[in-house]
């Protein structure tokens, strides 16, 4: 099946949706930047709903420019210590100071995790451990719900060399399947403490759906996050030099005296979104 016929069947499912909501928009209250959509959007093929979060640049509502969109899972627990698990990514404030610094701006949209689903949601393949795998109709929601709805609602720039996908641990895994499963869609990736030993499968997946040559992933990880998630990363980077990615579009980084943690992940992400998006792909 196509991606535009499945984007057309998803506007009718768009439709019913919005016409019975309120369109207003709701201000959160941990920035002016960030938006919480006043509404649930319903996932069709898991049968449940998700809450989605929006941050809007600095110069959004002072301009008519059109914006880069990165989309992360754990959306609260990126730009809120009220919503987050432990403590937020703060990625709201990070981005007003790259875009303060550097001019770079982008939109981020932030979709919940489903609790005790997170796991069986953020993995395409199978975990005995976990149980039935729902990675794919996940993927599917991002893809075919959310993102058209972002795209008709926001000034964005909705092509592949535009978007990206960002996740840390089970986020990282699903982030690296939707760079491989939808290259039409996303382009960039960036992938932190990716949990990689949930499923062997990830690496013949990874063989048999190669990405495009100017994909760009940043994958990063710590030097105490465990022998085995530091070497089934070392095992990723060498299969994808062997499969012929361009060393110049990844960038592998191992982060010093750092834990699995909100923390390393929000000291790594500035790094990480200036190197996807201010560098051109090449190969």
């Amino acid at each position: 099946m196509s991606y535009k016929f499945v984007v057309q069947k998803a506007w009718v499912l768009l439709a019913f949706l919005l016409c019975a909501c309120d369109k207003s928009i709701e201000i959160s209250s941990a920035t002016d930047n960030v938006q919480v959509l006043p509404y649930q959007f319903i996932m069709p093929k898991l049968d449940r709903q998700r809450t989605v979060r929006l941050y809007l640049p600095p110069s959004y509502y002072q301009s008519d420019k059109r914006y880069s969109v990165v989309y992360m899972h754990d959306g609260q627990n990126l730009f809120d210590n009220k919503t987050a698990d432990s403590t937020e990514w703060g990625v709201d404030e990070l981005l007003n100071e790259i875009a303060a610094k550097q001019g770079l701006e982008l939109i981020v949209v932030g979709i919940d995790n489903g609790g005790e689903q997170r796991m069986n949601e953020l993995s395409p393949w199978e975990n005995k451990r976990f149980g039935v795998p729902q990675g794919e109709q996940y993927m599917d929601f991002l893809v075919e719900v959310v993102k058209p709805y972002i795209d008709s609602n926001f000034r964005t720039k909705s092509d592949r060399l535009h978007t990206a996908i960002m996740g840390s641990s089970m986020g990282g895994l699903i982030s690296h399947y939707g760079l491989h499963a939808y290259p039409e869609v996303f382009s960039k990736a960036g992938i932190f403490s990716p949990d990689y030993w949930y499923s062997e499968d990830v690496f013949s997946f990874t063989q048999s759906q190669k990405m495009p040559l100017d994909s760009r992933l940043y994958v990063m990880y710590s030097d105490k996050e465990g022998d085995g998630m530091i070497a089934d990363t070392h095992r990723m980077q060498r299969q994808l030099r062997q499969q012929g990615h361009p060393r110049n579009n990844m960038e592998f980084k191992r982060a010093l005296h750092n834990e699995h943690h909100e923390q390393l992940w929000r000291t790594e992400f500035s790094e990480a979104i200036q190197w996807l998006f201010q560098q051109q792909p090449s190969f």
